[in-house]
This record gives C-alpha cells, sequence and structure tokens, in this order.
C-alpha cells in the first residue's frame, strides 16, 4: 500500500460516478485533502453513514457539502472521517457563491458587443452617409445601443442612486448623469433629424469604466475576512458531561461551569479550567510559543488551544463572546475595519474629479444657453463636455496599475490580496516580523543509527501526515524511498502507526512510544529519539539585510520566551526585540508607532498575528501561514522566499509611482479636451478617438510596471 496520505492510501481509482444531488444542508471543512483519493475517501465514507443522501467534495475550497436531515447531528460523520484518517470541521454556515463578478463579465460583454456594432455603423456616418441613409444607420444604432446601454451600466446607475438618495455624490453619478444625458439626448437628435448622435461614446465609456470595474473586481475577490475565519476554529458542537453520559452539545448551549470532553487533538472550544492531572497543549497558533507546553489540574486553557494528549476534561470558565478566540476575533474585526477607511489615490482623485467635472459641464451648459438662447446646442455642449473628459482613464489608473504589479508579483511567487494594498507598501518605513513559523521553523535530526528500512518505514510514516513535525522530519530524510505500508492508522495527538511485513511501526510523541524525547520512531521494540530544535528558515538573514538596507526599522516582536526571541534576535542582527507578547499587545505595538508616525509592515504566520496583520498599514504572511493570518494579510508570500519581501516592496512604489502617471497623464488630456469640448467642437467622432487614446495611453503607461 502506498504511503502518501491518508486520503491516497484508500486507493487512486477514478472516483465514483456522478450522482443524484440533494440540496445541502451541512458543510463540513477538510483542511489537509489535497488529492483525488482524499475526495474518494470522504465521499464514499459519508454516502455510506446513515441519513445522508449526498456527499460532493469541492477541492479547491477544501469542503464537503452534504445532504441530509436539517436538524442532523455531523458529530458522527466527522469521527467517522477521523478513522478513515481525515480530518473534518463542521462549518459555521452554508456558503454560497457570489455572483458579483460574473455578472460584472456579462455588463461588460454586452457592453462590448454592442460597442463594436455601433462603432461599425458610426464608421459609415462619419464616412459621408447623409440624409435617409444617415437617419437610418442612426435609428439601427438606438435600437442597439439604448437597451444595451441601459442593461450594462446598471453598477453605475445603481450606485449613483445609493449615493444621491442619501446627499451625496460619487464618481459614478458624473459617469451616470453623462450616460444618460448622451443616450436620451441622442435619440431626441435622431428623432429630430440631427446630425449627430453620442451613442457610440456612451457604450465606449460604459465598456471602458466597466473593464476598470472588472480588474478592480479581481483584486478585492481574494479579500475574506480574518475575522471570520478565526470564528470558524470554534467547534459547533462539543462533547458535554452530563453525570455519566457523554452528550453532544451546540457550543451555544455551554454555560460557565460546564464540564467538557476533549479529545486528544481536538481545539479547545472555551476558555477553561484543566480538571485532569496533565495534558500537553500546542499554543503556538494562540501566542506563538514554539514549543508544547505542559499544563496541571487546575491551569487555564484558552480557546484556540490544542490538547495534543487526551483525552481530558474541562471546566468552562468563559464562554461566547468573553472566550480569548472571541476578543481576538473582535479585535481583527476592529482593525480590518480602520484599514478600511484608507482613502486610496483613486478615491482621492475622483473626490476632485466629480466636483469639477459638474461645475465645468454646467458652466459650459449656462456660458451656452446665455450667449446663444439655443437649449438644444447648449445641453449637447454640456454632454460633450461630461463625455470627453473621460473617467476612464481615472477610472483605469489604478487597477490597470494593480493587475500589472500583481502579475509582476505572482511571478515571484507574491499573492496580492487587497486593492489598496501596493499603495500602503509603497509607504512602509517600519516592518515588525514574527519569529516562529516566519523566521525559523522546527528541524528534526533523524537517528544515526537507524538501518536502511528504517528510514524507508520513516519516511512512509512521515509522509502520511500533515503535521509540521512529520513534515519536518521527511524533510531531512531527504531523497528516501518510503516503503509500503499497510493499516496506516493516525491518531491525533499522539502519532502514526503501521504494519511493514507483519512488524508493528510507530512515529510520534516520544511518551506514546515510550521515549523520552519529544518525538520519537519506534520499529518492533526498538525506539529510536529525534531530536528536534528551532532553525533560521532560508533568507531569513537575506531578509533582515535588506530592509535594513533600504533605511527600514526592523523589530522582532513574539509570544515566543526572551531566551528564543534574543537567539534568534542575535543570529539575525535585530537590535529591538519583544517577547512573551500577547496577540491583543501585537497589536498595541502596532497602534503605538503608527501614533508615533511609522507606517507598519506587519510579517506574522500565526493567529496570535491575525490582530497585528488587520492592524498594520500593509501586512504579509507566508504561504504555510494558518488560514486566518492569510486571509488579515494583504500580500500572501506562496513561494516561501522571504528574499522575495523586497520585491513587493520595489513592485510596490514603482506601481505608486505608475499610478500618478496615470493621474498626470489623465489631467493633460483633459486640460487639452476640456476647452475642445466646452467651445462646442467635441463631435462624437473626436470624443470616441479622444476617449479611446486616452484609455490605451493609460494601459500603455500601467504595462510598463511589468
Amino acid at each position: 500500500m502506498s504511503a502518501v496520505c491518508p486520503g491516497c492510501a484508500a486507493g487512486a481509482e477514478a472516483l465514483p460516478a456522478p450522482r443524484a444531488e440533494a440540496t445541502p444542508t451541512h458543510t463540513l471543512i477538510l483542511p489537509h485533502i489535497h488529492c483525488a483519493g482524499c475526495i474518494r475517501t470522504v465521499e464514499t465514507t459519508l454516502v455510506d453513514q446513515p441519513g445522508i443522501r449526498s456527499a460532493r467534495v469541492n477541492l479547491t475550497r477544501k469542503r464537503v457539502a452534504i445532504g441530509a436531515e436539517p436538524d442532523a447531528d455531523p458529530t458522527v460523520w466527522i469521527g467517522a472521517l477521523a478513522r478513515a484518517g481525515i480530518e473534518a470541521h463542521e462549518a459555521h454556515d452554508a456558503e454560497t457563491a457570489a455572483s458579483e463578478d460574473r455578472d460584472l463579465l456579462v455588463y461588460l460583454g454586452v457592453a462590448g458587443f454592442a460597442m463594436m456594432n455601433v462603432m461599425l455603423l458610426s464608421v459609415a456616418v462619419w464616412s459621408g452617409a447623409v440624409d435617409t441613409t444617415r437617419e437610418f444607420l442612426h435609428w439601427v444604432s438606438a435600437a442597439i445601443a439604448l437597451p444595451a446601454t441601459f442593461f450594462a451600466a446598471q453598477p453605475f446607475f445603481r450606485t449613483a442612486w445609493s449615493a444621491l438618495r442619501v446627499g451625496r455624490v460619487n464618481m459614478d453619478v458624473p459617469i451616470s448623469v453623462a450616460i444618460l444625458l448622451a443616450s436620451l439626448m441622442s435619440l431626441y437628435e435622431v428623432s429630430a433629424g440631427g446630425r449627430h448622435a453620442w451613442f457610440d461614446a456612451a457604450l465606449s465609456l460604459t465598456f471602458f469604466l466597466l473593464a476598470g470595474r472588472v480588474l478592480d473586481q479581481r483584486m478585492r475577490r481574494a479579500a475574506r475576512s480574518a475575522a471570520d475565519t478565526l470564528a470558524a476554529l470554534e467547534p459547533v458542537r462539543v462533547t458535554r458531561i452530563e453525570g455519566d453520559a457523554r452528550v453532544s452539545r451546540k457550543l451555544t448551549d455551554i454555560a460557565v461551569d460546564d464540564t467538557l470532553w476533549l479529545a486528544a487533538g481536538a481545539r479547545v472550544p472555551v476558555d477553561a479550567e484543566l480538571l485532569d492531572a496533565e495534558v500537553r497543549v500546542d499554543r503556538s497558533a494562540i501566542t506563538g510559543e514554539s514549543d508544547p507546553v505542559t499544563r496541571v489540574r487546575g491551569a487555564a486553557l484558552t480557546a484556540g488551544d490544542v490538547v495534543l494528549t487526551g483525552p481530558v476534561s474541562l471546566r468552562a470558565t468563559a464562554v461566547g463572546e468573553d472566550t480569548t478566540l472571541r476578543r481576538l476575533a473582535q479585535l481583527v474585526a476592529t482593525a480590518e475595519g480602520a484599514r478600511g477607511h484608507y482613502r486610496s489615490l483613486a478615491d482621492r482623485a475622483a473626490a476632485l474629479y466629480t466636483p469639477v467635472v459638474h461645475i465645468v459641464a454646467a458652466a459650459a451648459f449656462l456660458g451656452w444657453i446665455l450667449s446663444t438662447g439655443d437649449v438644444r446646442l447648449s445641453i449637447n455642449v454640456a454632454i460633450a463636455t461630461l463625455i470627453i473628459t473621460c473617467p476612464c482613464a481615472l477610472g483605469l489608473a489604478v487597477p490597470a496599475v494593480a493587475v500589472a504589479a500583481t502579475s509582476r508579483l505572482y511571478a515571484r511567487g507574491l499573492l496580492v490580496k487587497s486593492d489598496t494594498a501596493l499603495e500602503r507598501l509603497a509607504e512602509i518605513d517600519t516592518v515588525i516580523l514574527d519569529k516562529t513559523g516566519t523566521l525559523t521553523t522546527r528541524v528534526s535530526t533523524p537517528p544515526s543509527r537507524l538501518p536502511p528500512q528504517g528510514a524507508q518505514i520513516l519516511t512512509a510514516l512521515a509522509e502520511t501526515s500533515d503535521h509540521p513535525q512529520a513534515r519536518s522530519v521527511a524533510r531531512a530524510l531527504g531523497d528516501v524511498a518510503p516503503a509500503l505500508l499497510d493499516d496506516i492508522i493516525e491518531t491525533p495527538g499522539e502519532g502514526i502507526e503501521a504494519t511493514w511485513q507483519g512488524t508493528e511501526v510507530r512515529f510520534g510523541k516520544g511518551a506514546w512510544l515510550g521515549g523520552t524525547t519529544d518525538v520519537a520512531f519506534r520499529m518492533g521494540d526498538t525506539v529510536y529519539p529525534i531530536e528536534t530544535h528551532e532553525a533560521l528558515l532560508p533568507d531569513a538573514d537575506r531578509l533582515v539585510a535588506d530592509l535594513g538596507s533600504r533605511g527600514l526599522a526592523v523589530l522582532l516582536v513574539t509570544g515566543d520566551t526572551a531566551e528564543n526571541a534574543a537567539r534568534t534576535g542575535n543570529e539575525l542582527g535585530i537590535a529591538e526585540i519583544r517577547a512573551s507578547v500577547r496577540p491583543e499587545d501585537k497589536a498595541a505595538i502596532v497602534a503605538e508607532l503608527q501614533a508615533a508616525g511609522a507606517k507598519v509592515l506587519m510579517v506574522g504566520d500565526g493567529i496570535n498575528d491575525t490582530a497585528a496583520l488587520a492592524a498594520a498599514d500593509a501586512s504579509i504572511a507566508p504561504g504555510t501561514a494558518l488560514e486566518a493570518s492569510r486571509n488579515a494579510a494583504d500580500v500572501v508570500l506562496v513561494s516561501g522566499r522571504l528574499a522575495h519581501i523586497g520585491a513587493a516592496l520595489d513592485t510596490a512604489k514603482m506601481a505608486k509611482r505608475r499610478i500618478v502617471e496615470n493621474f498626470w497623464l489623465s489631467l493633460l488630456y483633459n486640460a487639452i479636451a476640456v476647452p475642445v469640448a466646452v467651445a462646442g467642437l467635441a463631435t462624437p467622432l473626436l470624443a470616441a478617438l479622444a476617449m479611446s487614446a486616452s484609455s490605451i495611453t493609460v494601459i500603455l503607461n500601467s504595462a510598463r510596471v511589468r
């Protein structure tokens, strides 16, 4: 049997044939699935459970949608998956796919298709069509343009109406006014036998602005609330001891002083007091401590801690919004909200553009009607002014640069998730670095006296698990070919056991195997100790040196002990070190630096870093970070190369320069085009050429970032 992962171990044969789907009633999170074998194991295991009508895995999102009775208790299913080697957690809410991206693409497609057809008809008019021919072409253009424009421009109409309804204006107000006036005035001109119509201009304006909106939406799509992810770490159900029975209850039913039962590997659901004699706890996600800690009877456990040895009994001391995890989630939500108030360059430019273009168009209308008394001519000049001032270039200035810059960074292994991340990264002058998991990792040393077949067996066991310690051992063994194992079973919090040619083999906690070290390997009756130590990640020293060479202040802030922090700081040459820092204190340090005028970049990977990642002016998380940290960060370092953080800073500064250049190009264009429009010289042909030229210039300048 191949030893790759519990799901793969079940076999890599073809997936089951599609079955009749039932409406999903439950969603389980599957954090460690990664292959077709995993999918087959999950789906077949669940479908075999009583009461389940269907189960469908989404590998990309690591979710399984289950069709069953709405009030069914998923605890039994989670247990069945655990016995099959698949870790599962219940999702808090059934998730629905957002349709906003798809709708924008539909609007863009309709506007583009209609624009091309109307442009073809307009070329004939511009080429000299007169009288009946011109009138016929105008009516055909109206038949195409009016329904297409009113359909495709809905995003601008909705936003503009929402703003006007509460007594304010935004950039979509002049856009909507220009589109509506151009369309309606064109219809009037056609009815009155006029020579000019603005159908093509209205569609071009709609198309280019939708293109900018789609590019902008691409940047926002990856963003997801880290506060929601933190909340998802809480189990939906817990086991409460009621008399002599263990009963599954919803977490919301748990009260202070209730006695809870937790299996090994479970996450503590509420703040609690330990009732058993002793337990080993992994607190790295919450506090950043790199080593597991031992807690004795009466000691406090925090919501979010992971119980490594068990089962154990706890007494709830804080529940609901009073738990440490909930308070941390609230802190993150507050920080995310504060970051949302950042005004991008585009927002600041739009704040100037909106009133100016209205004033200019109104002045043009008043000037022409006072001088000529011709209402029809005055309205046409005002429309020409609204159209030719061209918010297209302004709407494309930031998204076009952002897409080019994010493509450049993605090629270097950095995924940019926020639409304003590059602008904020360009302003950074201070960097806070987390230690555990960000700059350092646990390194394992395989036993030196291990026989050749023992190394192959240990490789197979280590590759079976996604536990960080197992991955560390697998890396240390290098290219050793894994042995073929049978009856692979992973016991959460303890380790992995299997059978090799009739011999029982185990890998995991030393105490579980009868050894004296934290981690060990057992083959038959022989126990081989595995030494572990903390070591710097590759490029950690280059990163710190690079940041220092840029004149940036660098701080090491960690929840680990002062001794471990000082050792890492000395190795990297970081002078300012703050150790034993709680999650809320990390966010407070960020706020303290910001109050002193610093622009802070936070780099971290743990749950204890999420509040600081969300509160910082900009943030980066390694690709190996926990999901909550990745969601809180502006940039995810997918490649794992810390040295590439410098590339992110360089690209951010370059992108900001290009954005500013785009605004100057747009300003220069408007300085030339507006007088032409106000003078009544802007024909639909000239407006179309001018708009296209300005938009293409902005796009070409943005492409220089790549």
